[in-house]
């Protein structure tokens, strides 16, 4: 296959479309993609509408879970885009389809790569062939995973070019990225850069930037600068280039395979990681995959990568939290923020959920393989300091409304116009400290669903009592002596918003992604088959206190859960677990009928109990994400745990509010009465 990279004589490197070189175009209609992939269709830049490619192509159609089970991104490539369905629910690509085809171009729409932070997205392209990618926009984790891959990304207008016979020199590709970008892409990724940078062959020089205002994000950033100036006075700005000490880490899993192996690849079998005490891995990702029926061929692969963590885990010595007996500790990134996460904090994992360390006061986002293993060796890494968007939080939500509902209503108001892509959501505000930390922490969590780079709270007593809480070491004083506050007259590239607490109401995403708000008052009747209860998103203490409200009130009431639907909880960790316990929870819901699940994820990654069987299935789950299958083939309505809860007991799905069991049943007994008088 002809390569599209060239090197003039005078050493000079460009950008060219050699003669048969071969462009895919993903569009909306994939029969024009299957044509494409069959040689029956040439597509042209100049004669497609952009509005007519793919927009958010997430990293589970790229990569769907199965694939991930590959740690080796030559096998990963095999199966590109497995997750790219039919309107039949049969696979577009085909295994070898994208490796086979001698593209070296692939074009899309608007925000490439939302969803998971997994490298393996950009490697099923890389490792096919494809050397220059398209689209209109691209979230904020895959780009900077393409960048540490040395994987150009550019522009239709630039696409268009290239067809038509120019040649691009490769600075074009580059131009609208920071120095040290441009030199980790023009040296063909993270790891031949870091080799140069760690051989005095550049240098990356002190941010310039002189007195400012400054957001919680740079203030944080500017405190962690390794390359600091002379001055002493530490000053940052959206797009300054900088080396920051990262404070912690962690992996799982899915991830740190890889990682293994690259630091392996990169650095030799005795290679060794800073701050080993800072950094930890999780086995809680795959924990109950082996019970689910698709995923039972897969045991070996799983079994590859679990046994690949613990040989990293052995050779470097980092925390280890690992199951025991069969049972995780918990969701990386609840018990991350419950033990070890302090306000102030720049924290990197490879997990885009990472950033639900953001209700700590922190600054917490995923990152992929590449740069997580650099980082972890190194204790630092690069940073073009992002954009920030401000929301003031107003007033307090009715009853019945929680913390889903406001990122539900964030996602489908500014995150479809992309006013929160590669951002970080700042949110503070005096509707912020009528939530509790937990609910906080539902909306930094959902932050990269927003495409935002990630989301950060502010400080307070709460705040400041629930980590000195769970810490031996810290007390409430402590950590409110190291909140990180937005200095008055500070800069918001994405402006400042004030959100209306008492203006939210319940709210639903359909089916396909979280960006398609609708509030449950006009959904109409939608019967459930599943209700679903947990993850990082909605496995906290306080997710369990409002599915107990729920069933409490129903048992009260005399009702069970509806015939027809099945419901799961399942903890977020062992210290969620053990307080839904305490509380006398655990007992309630086993009474009725719900199936527990010991702590971890599961059915939101497709890994687990809970997770639809066929596509006429319905589910209503209190996840994060609801791509096409990634939890089951049915269809998935995003909510809060309020209405999971109520939408198990009703059969459909439900706002709820309380003694809307109550009422009911006063309903069904009035109307018994007034049966037997007329009889």
């Amino acid at each position: 296959m002809s390569k599209i990279h060239q090197n003039r004589a005078d050493g000079s490197r460009y950008i060219a479309l050699p003669e048969g070189g071969r462009v895919l175009y993903l569009t909306k209609d994939v029969e024009l993609i299957k044509q494409q992939l069959a040689g029956e269709l040439v597509l042209r830049m100049e004669d497609v509408d952009p509005a007519d490619l793919l927009d958010d192509i997430n990293t589970d159609v790229m990569t769907p879970a199965w694939v991930c089970f590959r740690h080796r991104p030559e096998d990963i490539a095999l199966d590109a885009y497995a997750g790219l369905l039919d309107a039949n629910g049969e696979r577009v690509f085909g295994t070898r389809s994208l490796m086979d085809g001698g593209f070296s171009i692939i074009v899309s729409g608007q925000r490439k790569g939302t969803g998971s932070s997994r490298e393996t997205a950009p490697q099923c392209e890389k490792w096919s062939g494809i050397e220059l990618v398209i689209a209109s926009s691209f979230a904020p984790i895959h780009e900077r995973n393409n960048i540490n891959l040395g994987q150009l990304m550019g522009t239709y207008e630039q696409l268009e070019a290239l067809e038509a016979g120019a040649e691009i020199d490769l600075d074009d590709f580059c131009g609208e990225y920071d120095p040290v970008t441009q030199a980790i892409l023009k040296a063909g990724g993270l790891f031949p850069f870091n080799k140069a940078y760690e051989a005095g062959d550049l240098t990356v020089p002190a941010p310039a930037t002189t007195g400012r205002p400054m957001n919680m994000v740079e203030k944080t950033i500017a405190t962690h600068l390794v390359n600091r100036p002379a001055s002493g006075d530490v000053f940052v700005k959206p797009d300054d280039c900088c080396l920051v000490r990262v404070d912690a880490g962690y992996s799982h899993e899915f991830t740190t395979a890889q990682v293994h192996e690259f630091l392996r690849a990169e650095y030799g079998d005795d290679y060794g990681v800073k701050n080993k005490d800072k950094f930890a891995v999780f086995e809680d990702h795959l924990l109950y995959a082996d019970g689910v029926a698709k995923m039972k061929p897969f045991a070996d692969k799983i079994q590859t990568l679990r046994d690949l963590q613990n040989e990293f885990q052995r050779h470097t010595g980092v925390r280890d939290y690992s199951a025991k007996d069969g049972v995780s500790p918990g969701i990386c990134h609840q018990v991350a923020r419950s033990e070890f996460l302090e306000p102030g904090m720049f924290v990197q994992a490879t997990d885009s959920h990472t950033c639900m360390g953001g209700a700590s006061n922190c600054i917490a986002y995923g990152v992929g393989a590449t740069e997580y293993a650099g980082l972890a060796y190194s204790g630092f890494t690069f940073v073009r300091v992002p954009e920030s968007i401000r929301f003031n939080l107003q007033g307090t939500l009715h009853p019945g409304v929680t913390a889903k509902d406001v990122i539900l209503h964030i996602l489908e108001t500014f995150a479809v116009r992309e006013d929160t892509l590669d951002r970080v959501m700042e949110f503070g505000g005096p509707g912020l400290t009528s939530m509790d930390v937990d609910e906080r922490a539902t909306l930094t969590n959902m932050a990269t669903e927003c495409t935002g780079k990630t989301g950060i709270c502010e400080g307070d007593e709460r705040l400041a009592n629930w980590i000195a809480a769970r810490r031996d070491d810290l007390t409430a004083e402590q950590v409110a002596a190291m909140f990180v506050t937005a200095d008055e007259g500070a800069e918001y590239t994405g402006g400042v918003h004030d959100i209306d607490l008492t203006a939210i109401v319940p709210m639903v995403a359909k089916p396909g992604d979280p960006t398609y708000g609708e509030d449950i008052a006009d959904l109409g009747k939608i019967d459930v088959d599943i209700a679903y209860g947990g993850s990082c998103t909605a496995g906290k203490d306080t997710d369990m206190d409002m599915y107990a409200r729920v069933l409490s009130e129903a048992e009260v009431a005399g009702r069970g859960l509806s015939d027809g639907t099945s419901m799961y909880i399942q903890y977020g960790s062992e210290g969620t677990r053990d307080y839904a316990i305490a509380k006398g929870y655990d007992g309630l819901f086993r009474r009725m009928g719900v199936n527990m699940v010991q702590p971890g994820c599961g059915a939101c990654i497709g890994c687990g109990p809970g997770v639809s069987d066929n596509t006429e299935q319905v589910t209503v789950s209190a996840i994060n994400r609801n791509f096409q299958g990634r939890s089951g083939p049915g269809s998935l309505y995003l909510a809060s745990p309020l209405t999971v809860a109520a939408s198990a007991v009703e059969g459909h799905i439900s706002a709820f509010q309380s003694g809307m069991f109550q009422a009911e049943k006063a309903t069904v007994s009035t109307a018994t009465s007034s049966d037997k008088n007329e009889g």
